[in-house]
């Protein structure tokens, strides 16, 4: 009875855990869908410590992921992750892109390994999206990234950075303009339920002289100092009241930045010593505002904000608030006119502007339909009033991740982040060359220190890149965005690295210690830099990528070699080979000297003028000769190579002939002209036949050459035949014969409008076998022939 009422009290306790479980994840759907991350982790891992089916166990962990994935805590996002990748078979190819996200939670970790194996598995399942192949590549070896990391020295702005969010710098006037969720003097915090932090504002540091004064902390050395005196200089750009959260906050472009993951939203001010200010109440709304970008004049603003104008808050079909660039112009220090700009939609987002040197372009980001995946980089041409149809930058710098933050400098450069093309983790900073500002060439990884595992964002710099600012989230493992400043003191790109292998040119074969000379082509690199191949015929080399450069190869025993290598435009991160082909010098050949005279063939005399063409059939190579006035000509020519000699003259024409080298010396050639009969040698037919024979469709096929050389000729085929039978008979037959042969040429491609056929019968023999004369079968044969009259050339 005890054990009974003992299995009673068990059961109903796995029961209510069971009813707490559901509850629990009822609640966390809500706030997910809902897009309320933080409050959503806590109730999903209420609802996985209660016990959930299998079915139902496996769509939590993936909603979980997603959800640590959202405010970027990595650490989280890889436990769960593996957790759902460690459960087998994914049930569907949406659920699929766990281990995408998972590889994404590695590598933001710096687990580079781990990430490719997860990349290799996501790329069996979804093999037309290329980040799989991309990254797998990448993290191949990632220290490639590294190549320029002394080039450039980073250090965090701890005077201005806050235990909130900053980030997304933009130059204003003599100063500095950027987001954060700081909120200071505000005595109401109202959050932002995606991650239980502040709503963003945007805050000004009037003069760069109050940063550059103050001490920074260089990425990863000293510990931070609590300071409580603050320096004034930093100002907020707008106080407002904030009101309570909405049900349905907004859904930001590639997740706006998270700035505590704990949803504490009073904590005290980090380190920060230097004040910011609100850029104005017209400007920051009880939502967020977020990048900026400022005309030239800095009077006219150009900002994005959540679809909130004039008091009014709007949302998409689906009940999403989505972001909107907004124009406001500055009137007596104030921000007035506030404006939509024409290509805003509630159905999609737009961010993230930037503006050209010249003003006359605007770059932005948005989720707008027809774009290559996430968010992507789009242009519009504005010409003072009026802006253009936005034009999509394309798949150069667009993939099937999120291209946000552009940046455009002073030569046209941009400047952009991706978690799309391969990087260290997370938003990776790339630099593209623009073509008329709508056109990108193949963006490039800045590498370390710039990037890291973390994200990494909204950089600024001069044309030169020699300083600038950016944001990452890098210190606080991705639970906040600083501010960081970077110099550069070294190369501004990394050498391209080239493999230069000189081989045979014939056997392809490696030649090791052939010498290599490199010149750089731009008048600011001329040096000549000399070096030899090793054992495997290699050198390797690290090349300027912004120059050109020829390379000049030599080797005993063979002809020397320059080769132009173009660096620019090429991907600095990968290894580039380049073979330099040698040719090896030849022995010169034995000779031998062939002569000839060209004669007519009507009554044998010489032709002068003649111009004579010797192929070589072993290289295929010409020569070529004009007969003096005796008719005759004469080659040196290489022995050991038959050749094929044609001869050209105005209204002459010839068979051609062939030379066997080293066997023959002489050579003479005929030329006929119009009326000429010209003998078809071994055109033979058998008694009483008229069928083409096989040794005579070869000698056939040598007419059909002659008449595709001369496609105006025209002639008379001519067939005779012996003396015996009638007459008639022999005259029908030659007429057959002559018949069959012209239908054999015609069938080689030959039009029959340039023959004739003509069947003479026994009316004209060349010997003397006339009927009843004795003669031989051999005699008669000679007889049974084919002749060609030339009727025009």
């Amino acid at each position: 009875m005890k054990t009974y009422i003992l299995l009673i009290i068990l059961a109903t306790g796995l029961w209510v855990k069971e009813v707490k479980a559901q509850s629990s994840l009822q609640q966390a759907n809500r706030q997910y869908e809902m897009m309320a991350y933080s409050k959503a982790i806590d109730l999903y891992e209420q609802a996985l410590k209660g016990g959930l089916t299998d079915s139902t166990k496996l769509n939590t962990l993936i909603k979980l992921g997603n959800s640590y994935r959202q405010i970027r805590d990595t650490q989280n996002a890889e436990r769960v992750y593996r957790l759902v990748v460690g459960e087998g078979t994914i049930p569907s190819t949406a659920q699929a892109n766990s281990y995408l996200y998972y590889a994404q939670a590695l590598a933001s970790n710096g687990k580079y390994d781990e990430a490719k194996d997860a990349y290799e598995r996501y790329n069996q399942l979804q093999q037309d999206d290329i980040r799989g192949k991309e990254f797998n590549k990448l993290y191949t070896d990632v220290n490639k990234l590294s190549k320029n990391r002394a080039s450039y020295t980073v250090e965090s702005l701890d005077n201005i950075n806050t235990n909130r969010a900053e980030f997304s710098p933009t130059y204003y006037k003599k100063g500095l303009v950027f987001v954060s969720a700081r909120n200071e003097g505000l005595n109401v915090k109202r959050v932002y339920s995606w991650n239980q932090t502040a709503f963003l504002d945007l805050y000004e540091i009037p003069d760069l002289s109050v940063i550059n004064s103050k001490k920074t902390s260089k990425l990863g050395g000293s510990t931070l100092v609590n300071k409580t005196e603050r320096v004034k200089g930093v100002y907020l750009l707008g106080s407002d009241e904030y009101t309570s959260p909405t049900a349905n906050d907004s859904h930001i472009p590639g997740n706006y930045r998270s700035a505590n993951v704990n949803g504490t939203t009073t904590a005290p001010l980090k380190n920060a010593v230097i004040e910011s200010q609100n850029m104005g109440k017209s400007i920051n709304s009880k939502y967020h505002e977020g990048p900026v970008a400022f005309f030239k004049d800095g009077k006219r603003i150009l900002f994005t904000r959540n679809n909130y104008l004039n008091g009014k808050y709007k949302t998409s079909k689906d009940g999403i608030n989505k972001l909107k660039l907004y124009s406001a112009e500055s009137a007596n220090g104030n921000w007035k006119d506030l404006k939509e700009l024409p290509f805003n939609s509630d159905e999609y987002s737009v961010g993230h502007p930037a503006l050209s040197k010249d003003d006359k372009l605007l770059y932005f980001v948005s989720d707008m339909p027809g774009g290559f995946g996430g968010t992507d980089l789009y242009v519009s041409k504005y010409d003072g009033a009026n802006w253009s149809t936005p034009i999509n930058l394309g798949p150069a710098v667009n993939s099937s991740g999120n291209e946000m933050f552009p940046f455009v400098d002073a030569q046209g450069n941009l400047y952009f982040s991706s978690d799309g093309h391969a990087g260290l983790g997370g938003l990776d900073i790339f630099y593209a060359k623009l073509i008329e500002g709508v056109m990108a060439k193949k963006p490039r990884n800045l590498g370390t220190p710039i990037n890291s595992a973390k994200d990494d964002f909204g950089l600024i710099t001069d044309a030169e890149r020699t300083s600038g600012f950016f944001s990452s989230n890098r210190r606080q493992g991705g639970h906040d965005d600083d501010l960081f400043r970077f110099e550069r003191t070294g190369p501004l790109n990394p050498c391209q690295d080239i493999i230069v292998n000189v081989i045979d040119a014939e056997t392809k074969m490696p030649l090791a210690n052939a010498v290599v000379e490199m010149a750089g082509k731009s008048e600011s690199d001329t040096e000549v830099k000399t070096g030899q191949t090793d054992k495997n015929g290699s050198i390797r080399l690290c090349l300027d990528p912004e120059n050109d450069f020829v390379f000049k190869t030599t080797y005993e025993g063979y002809v020397g070699n320059s080769v132009d290598f173009v660096a620019k435009d090429l991907d600095i991160t990968e290894v580039i080979k380049l073979d330099i082909p040698l040719t090896k010098i030849k022995v010169k050949p034995k000779t031998f000297t062939l002569r000839g005279l060209v004669t007519t063939q009507k009554d044998r005399k010489p032709i002068s003028g003649v111009k004579v063409l010797l192929r070589n059939e072993c290289d295929d190579s010409v020569q070529e000769a004009v007969t003096d006035a005796n008719g005759t000509y004469l080659f040196e020519v290489p022995s050991g190579c038959d050749y094929t000699i044609e001869a050209l003259k105005d209204n002459l024409g010839t068979m051609g002939s062939k030379v066997k080298g080293g066997e023959t010396s002489e050579a003479n050639i005929t030329m006929f002209e119009k009326g000429d009969v010209i003998k078809i040698e071994n055109i033979y037919y058998d008694l009483d036949k008229s069928n083409i024979r096989t040794d005579a469709s070869a000698e056939l096929n040598k007419l059909v050459e002659v008449m595709n050389k001369y496609p105006k000729m025209k002639i008379e085929f001519g067939s005779h035949t012996d003396s015996r039978s009638s007459a008639k008979y022999n005259k029908t037959l030659s007429t057959k014969r002559a018949k069959a042969a012209v239908a054999y040429i015609v069938n080689q491609g030959i039009s029959s409008k340039r023959i004739i056929a003509a069947g003479y019968g026994e009316s004209k023999l060349v010997n003397k076998c006339k009927d009843g004369a004795p003669c031989t079968e051999e005699e008669h044969q000679q007889n049974r022939r084919t002749e060609i009259k030339i009727l025009s050339l």
